[in-house]
């Protein structure tokens, strides 16, 4: 099979999947609309999203954007170098893919041409076919914007236009569920086609040699139609729960691929001798907005979705391969297999909650979930991807079926073994997960005087906790059944969740504030106002310091429970039914209002420093895009974007935290450490040999010797003649250093020559410091402007290894000069009373710190 590939559109980006594996190839880059069509040439995808058309290049990135239609666009047709597109105003543009420029603009009348369909006849050069929904056809020359013919058309709408393997050959599909098959070329119909199950809505033809047209249909069905006999081959019934949006045939091979508004995409394979066609794999998710999410396992990997369409999924955030359908809930599995789905009347409603624990789950379903308006909780095996083998539900209800009594929350302890069941009527159960059995209730009668909201079990099987409508938060011995205590909220709980390691209570309340209470002590630890809707759900961080929340103003906060304070806020556009941190604390994962898709945030802590400052009680979040690649527009200035809470304030240190301690300088120790030792090194350094000259060497630019490398002067090549004379006066000049001390002798300031000093090199140091006697053409005061500087230096407490340094290589040079001249033993007697007061100053601070060392290591705490 060739790599062929397939685009499918997820609402505002695109996807490529591969049609051998239907494994996802790329991702495009997400649009600030929703895109309404899709079209590809052998370079480039088009999409239309609102007024605009944008052409993709390598399935990422943005490369052209054409301007100019005054309503929404819903038509692409790809024509050579140029684009056609077509606005809900009746506007055909054709576009310079390249230059971005319109090359031709149509305006047709809406009452007598509204276009529907758009397509380009193989062969035809330089020519579209439009359909319009008044039935008629049009044959237009884009070159010279000429209209060359128009076909009457058969009374309906015309949906789709499709070319068919022979040249001149049109499919058209109508919304009377008619087909014809027209030759353009001389205005007749070749043969008719009609459709019961209403509108067309794709067509498409095999090209691997049998003459058979697949045609869909507005309720999921697709029929197969033999060209030759003219007469129906087959029928694929539900191929899709929706309506078809999109069928096409693989070039030169026996597949169809199939997609639906049903969040699917299938591939079908013709190989049986019937003709008809079978599944041979599909990529599907939900094909409505989730209501529950939940990681499952402790890696971080997969995550439970429960969504309105009745089915229980599972996502891998590694690869979609991992995904698995757990299928739909249903009363009796065996009858439901055998009336298919559309006929299936014992199928369960959509799943409000569940709970999950993989402690057992190779032996025994580890999923129990609940279901709207249902008093059965069901079980599932996620090993087994299937529903499981249980129903729990009492015997209480057996002989009353009139009350309306469902199930509300469900729980699964930590070693797998039990599930916790709250009634809306207050009842609360306990279930064996392997068989099913009921093995107790909590209360007399009942537990609580109202619907259970939240019901969760601790860590080691200790303790049950239950939340109700009363307003009662209620201690069960989980074991024996036993009320131990109780605990009254100020206003109705609506859910509550379990950090079971930390032992902290999350409870959210009618009021829109939040509760969190220690099981150990029993009592609310943190209170959490500022939501402004009812909380939709609530997650913990692996480690119990954060809580996050989500509500219905679209809100999701962060507080962090050993401060009490908020330290995240942001607004999304559609509010969250869902949240979930995954056990790693990577990502957050949320589901939203209208939305099919669960959308992953990513932990900033783990990847960087972010400041997490309380924020303000007047704090107004800003709205973030929901997670995704999509461009920063252009309007949008660095002023705009508030930063300040987000990342940590840069510090930069001080040269000198304070001036009672003493700085060391910055400088590598092989600038500095060796310099009493040079003599060795150098003789160990010495070479063997001379260098050789080579006989022809390279030119290159000369340098200057030194720590930092600089380039010659240039010889004039004017000076033929040099002299062999040498000049002594050039030799005796004063270096740069001795230069800067002579000033700094008499302005006082030692700060220049000390830099300069610590440019250099430790071979350069040592010449330097040598140049400093009379005999190497220095002199007295210099040596003294020496000493002071390294004064200068111990009193400041700065580049105190330096200073020790220097002083050291100084002394090893004149010592012999210093002891016989009195000015410089004047100066070498004040260096040493500022060296021996600043060591006694460290060597208290050194024993203070050991003394403290010692005792914290001996004491007995």
């Amino acid at each position: 099979m060739r790599n062929d590939f397939v685009r499918v559109n997820y609402c505002d980006s695109f996807y490529i999947f591969q049609v051998k594996k239907l494994g996802i190839v790329a991702v495009s880059n997400a649009l600030p609309e929703d895109i309404a069509c899709l079209a590809a040439d052998r370079m480039l995808v088009f999409v239309a999203h609102g007024k605009l058309v944008t052409a993709f290049a390598r399935n990422k990135e943005v490369v052209h954007t054409y301007t100019g239609h005054g309503a929404d666009v819903h038509l692409l047709q790809p024509f050579g170098d140029h684009i056609i597109s077509v606005d809900r105003n009746n506007v055909v543009i054709v576009w310079d893919v390249q230059s971005e420029d319109e090359y031709l603009q149509m305006a047709h009348d809406k009452a007598s041409f509204e276009i529907s369909a758009v397509m380009h006849p193989s062969t035809y050069l330089n020519k579209i076919l439009l359909g319009s929904c008044q039935g008629s056809l049009q044959l237009w020359n884009v070159k010279s914007n000429k209209l060359l013919y128009t076909f009457t058309g058969w009374g309906s709408e015309v949906t789709v236009l499709q070319q068919a393997p022979a040249v001149d050959v049109v499919g058209v599909g109508m919304a009377s569920g008619l087909i014809v098959m027209h030759n353009i070329k001389y205005d007749e119909s070749l043969m008719n086609f009609q459709q019961d199950w209403g509108p067309i809505t794709a067509l498409s033809f095999r090209t691997d040699g049998h003459p058979v047209m697949a045609a869909g249909s507005p309720i999921g069905h697709i029929g197969l139609w033999d060209l030759e006999d003219k007469k129906l081959i087959g029928q694929m019934r539900d191929a899709h729960s929706t309506a078809i949006a999109g069928l096409t045939f693989v070039h030169a091979e026996p597949l169809l691929i199939s997609n639906g508004a049903d969040n699917a995409i299938r591939v079908w394979i013709f190989d049986t001798p019937g003709g008809g066609g079978r599944l041979l794999r599909c990529r599907t998710g939900h094909s409505a907005p989730p209501t529950k999410i939940m990681h499952y396992g402790q890696n971080g990997q997969q995550i439970l979705s429960a969504g309105q369409d009745g089915t229980l999924q599972s996502f891998s955030c590694v690869h979609e391969r991992f995904n698995k359908n757990l299928g739909h809930g249903s009363i009796n599995k065996k009858k439901s297999k055998r009336k298919g789905l559309k006929l299936d009347t014992m199928k369960l409603p959509a799943i409000t909650t569940f709970a999950a624990e993989t402690a057992r789950q190779s032996d025994w379903d580890g999923i129990i979930a609940c279901h709207r308006g249902y008093l059965i909780a069901t079980t599932w095996n996620y090993q087994k991807t299937s529903m499981g083998t249980h129903k729990l539900e009492h015997e209480r209800f057996d002989k009353n079926r009139a009350l309306n009594v469902q199930a509300t929350v469900v729980d699964v302890t930590s070693c797998g073994n039990f599930a916790v069941v709250g009634l809306s009527s207050g009842h609360i159960d306990v279930y064996n997960m392997q068989s099913g059995i009921h093995r107790g209730h909590y209360g007399d009668s009942k537990a609580h005087e109202g619907p259970v909201r939240g019901v969760v079990v601790d860590g080691l099987n200790q303790l049950t906790v239950s939340a109700g409508a009363d307003r009662l938060v209620k201690f069960w011995k989980f074991k024996s059944k036993e009320l131990i205590h109780t605990v009254t909220l100020g206003a109705s709980p609506s859910r509550t969740l379990l950090h079971r390691h930390s032992e902290m209570l999350a409870i959210s309340l009618d009021d829109f504030t939040l509760n969190v209470m220690d099981l150990e002590t029993r009592r609310i630890v943190r209170k959490f106002p500022g939501h402004r809707g009812q909380i939709n759900d609530m997650t913990f961080s692996p480690d119990g310091r954060w809580l996050v929340t989500a509500a219905m103003d679209c809100t999701i906060r962060t507080w962090d429970l050993p401060t009490g304070a908020m330290v995240d806020c942001f607004l999304v556009d559609a509010a969250v039914v869902s949240l979930s941190m995954s056990p790693t604390g990577d990502f957050l994962a949320s589901a939203h209002v209208d939305s099919l898709g669960i959308y992953l945030w990513s932990n900033k802590t783990l990847y960087g420093i972010v400041s997490l400052r309380p924020l303000p009680s007047d704090f107004e979040p800003s709205v973030v895009v929901l997670p995704g690649t999509c461009p920063v527009q252009d309007d949008v200035s660095d002023e705009d974007i508030d930063t300040s809470s987000d990342t940590m304030i840069d510090y930069v240190s001080k040269e000198q935290l304070d001036e009672q301690l003493v700085t060391l300088s910055l400088l590598p120790d092989s600038r500095w450490k060796n310099l009493l030792n040079l003599d060795i090194i150098k003789k160990r350094n010495k070479p063997k040999e001379p260098p050789k000259v080579p006989k022809a060497a390279p030119f290159f630019i000369p340098t200057i010797p030194g720590l930092m490398p600089q380039f010659a002067a240039l010889e004039d090549p004017s000076a033929k003649e040099q002299s062999k004379v040498v000049n002594f006066g050039v030799l005796a000049q004063k270096s740069n250093f001795f230069l800067q001390l002579e000033d700094a002798w008499v302005t006082n300031n030692y700060t220049t020559p000390l830099q300069l000093l610590k440019d250099l090199g430790p071979s350069a140091v040592d010449t330097e410091l040598r140049a400093l006697a009379p005999d190497m053409n220095g002199a007295l005061e210099q040596m003294q402007a020496f000493l002071r500087m390294i004064g200068t230096m111990l009193d400041s407490k700065r580049d105190f290894d330096l200073a020790q340094a220097y002083l050291a290589l100084f002394l090893k040079l004149h010592l012999r000069l210093v002891s016989q001249e009195s000015a410089l033993m004047d100066e070498a007697l004040k260096v040493l009373q500022r060296l021996e007061g600043t060591w006694m100053d460290m060597q208290t601070l050194f024993n203070q710190s050991l003394c403290l060392l010692a005792f914290t290591k001996s004491a007995l705490l």
